[in-house]
């Protein structure tokens, strides 16, 4: 008994701090319903592969992991509970003029780093590796060895399995510290990550790289909205408060270097900030983009207030309330106590309104229009088989990539869309989520994985005027296609500007004959009104809305 004791109360209270975050996030997981986005990963999990459309593979291995443990949320979230930790005790080693209390006020008074340190989403896994990325280095700086070389070289190589955001921490910290571009065992150290990584750059090669499509093409925004930026420093400042996130970034900058590993923690912090910061003027930029400077911000924010003797009264005297803030979120996230008040929706009811879609199916898969997340919820809470149909308007996801709808060609299954799309309804259904329109497929068919491949990168025409654009089609499923002959699927185009989207075009060519051919050609009329388009191609199967076949193709129509 007195071992146990002094292994609580040692340093502070240190390993009672680290298991008391444990237990209550191990508790939150346990009993909070999933995420949107985190019943997506789970889906991942289903399909394990190097790469996704969305995200490298890491998110997915990690609930792979819990999951074959625990078939529940808590298996979802377990090991994401468990790095939130050892992120924890990592950063606290890695800080040099230790005060355990301090390190303690500043992580109370980081709510989002409690209240979201156990969700089942990529920035958890890049903030523990990230740490593990600088611990990595700060043994290198001491000793250049081939062991530090390694560690160096696999926790970079791990960074980027969690988000491709890593990539900015080495960035800056090579800027930090040039020198490094002269050491032969760091060049040695990206050999080893680029050999860890190039699974996922092949599966990248041979996915046609939509990631880096998506992420630096597809999120861009066609103009600048002031907004972007305005919540993206009001977002920094909630995700490293919600009370005194300004004032810990103030400590961090103003923070006193004193050796070169330091220097590379504020280049880091200062680099990531302000690149995300010019990034708003390309589109909107979320908050938790830049949670890899974590570890930073707490280190060199614990070190500012004892170098530079500031009081550390302000974080003691809104602790408090940053607890209590948390406290309730805590809460919120278990218990819908305020029903009607729509604050994430999206955590709570799960298994009603699944269920309520579930009896409604009588055991046909589900079909969901324009949406990745509510399928997997429907699949995460039902244990029955759904998919995500992508239209022609709407962002891809990783849905765009699997097969699943192999399992579904020939099938009756139910399609569920949000009233007022322009579908045949056969029927509607009223949830606690909301009301859904319904449409009975008898016979379901649709080809998302078919993708046509133009000749022509960017075009320019007069108004109305018809170009010939040679398409070469791609059968994505290494199957032959099945073809419902009551309804033959066709070949269509559509353009969008930033303002919207015209009217999609069917034409006359079958999908059946497109793909006996190596090259077809498509006449596409140009829209009436000069000015800046986007062309993409689809196409049309039954009732069902056109879907996203292609890659964008610039288009100007002059005057």
């Amino acid at each position: 008994m007195d071992a146990i004791i002094r292994f609580f109360t040692r340093r502070q209270y240190k390993n009672l701090f680290l298991l008391t975050w444990l237990v209550l996030g191990l508790l939150q997981a346990c009993f909070s319903d999933l995420w949107d986005d985190e019943a997506y990963y789970w889906v991942y999990s289903r399909h394990m592969d190097w790469g996704y459309f969305d995200h490298p593979p890491m998110i997915a291995l990690l609930i792979k992991m819990g999951y074959g443990i625990f078939h529940n949320e808590l298996g979802v979230r377990l090991f994401i509970v468990l790095i939130n930790t050892a992120t924890l005790w990592i950063t606290s080693r890695l800080i040099a003029s230790k005060d355990n209390i301090l390190f303690y006020l500043i992580m109370g008074s980081m709510g989002a780093m409690q209240i979201g340190g156990m969700l089942a989403v990529p920035d958890l896994p890049l903030i523990f590796f990230a740490a593990v990325y600088f611990w990595a280095y700060r043994y290198f700086l001491a000793s250049q060895n081939w062991r530090n070389t390694l560690l160096l070289g696999v926790a970079m190589a791990l960074m980027f399995y969690s988000k491709y955001h890593g990539v900015l921490l080495v960035f800056f910290t090579v800027l930090s510290n040039m020198n490094l571009l002269r050491v032969g065992k760091f060049w040695a150290a990206c050999i080893i990550t680029t050999i860890l990584f190039f699974p996922h750059i092949y599966w990248q090669y041979t996915h046609g790289f939509p990631s880096l499509q998506y992420h630096l093409v597809e999120r861009n925004a066609s103009s600048y909205d002031i907004t972007y930026t305005l919540d993206y420093l009001g977002g920094q400042l909630l995700l490293f408060g919600p009370l005194l996130g300004w004032l810990l970034l103030y400590y961090a900058f103003r923070c006193p270097i004193q050796n070169t590993f330091e220097r590379a923690l504020k280049f880091c912090l200062i680099g990531v900030l302000v690149f995300f910061g010019i990034s708003t003027f390309k589109g909107r930029v979320e908050a938790n983009w830049t949670v890899m400077v974590f570890t930073p911000v707490v280190i060199l924010a614990h070190q500012a207030i004892i170098r530079r003797g500031w009081s550390r009264k302000p974080l003691l005297y809104t602790l408090p309330v940053s607890l209590l803030l948390v406290l309730v979120t805590r809460i919120y996230m278990v218990w819908d106590f305020m029903p009607g008040v729509e604050v994430r929706p999206e955590i709570h009811h799960n298994k009603e309104w699944t269920s309520a879609l579930a009896t409604r199916a009588e055991g046909r898969p589900v079909v969901f229009l324009n949406s990745y997340q509510l399928p997997s919820k429907y699949m995460f809470y039902t244990g029955h088989l759904s998919y995500s149909l992508n239209s022609r308007y709407s962002r891809r996801s990783q849905y765009n990539f699997w097969d699943t709808e192999t399992q579904l060609w020939g099938k009756p299954a139910m399609v569920v869309f949000e009233p007022g799309m322009d579908m045949p309804v056969t029927d509607s259904i009223k949830t606690i989520r909301g009301t859904w329109d319904i449409n009975i497929q008898p016979a379901y068919y649709s080809y998302s994985l078919v993708q046509m491949k133009a000749g022509l990168q960017r075009i320019k025409a007069r108004p109305r005027e018809q170009v010939n654009v040679l398409l070469q089609p791609n059968n994505g499923y290494k199957m032959p296609l099945p073809i419902d002959r009551d309804h033959p699927p066709m070949l269509g185009y559509g353009f969008s500007t930033k303002d919207g989207a015209l009217p999609v075009v069917k034409s006359e060519l079958t999908l059946e004959r497109a793909m006996l051919r190596r090259v077809v050609t498509m006449p596409v009329t140009m829209p009436d009104k000069p000015g800046e388009y986007l062309l993409k191609f689809c196409v049309f199967a039954g009732d069902l809305p056109p879907t996203h076949n292609s890659q964008g193709i610039k288009v100007t129509v002059e005057k």
